[in-house]
């Protein structure tokens, strides 16, 4: 199944916002918040390479308190 980690930046005290938010879409598998360069790391999981693609650019990425994103799509597992 096509799988991508996608490293958020979120704005300043979001994280815990933006964590309830991302556990509740449907193809987001796994989230952490983490320390360091950025804020959540979230792991998307689809039946196709297309739906990961749109969870990223219309649902992860339009969150309001999500700053920017660095999406790394798993070549194999």
């Amino acid at each position: 199944m096509p799988n991508a980690f996608v490293l958020i930046n979120a704005e300043l005290g979001a994280e815990e916002e933006l964590l309830k938010e991302l556990k509740s879409m449907p193809n987001v598998k796994d989230v952490y918040v983490v320390y360091g360069v950025y804020d959540v790391i979230a792991r998307v999981e689809a039946d196709t390479m297309d739906k990961v693609k749109e969870t990223i650019t219309w649902n992860i990425r339009r969150l309001p308190k999500v700053r920017s994103t660095l999406t790394m799509i798993v070549v194999e597992a």
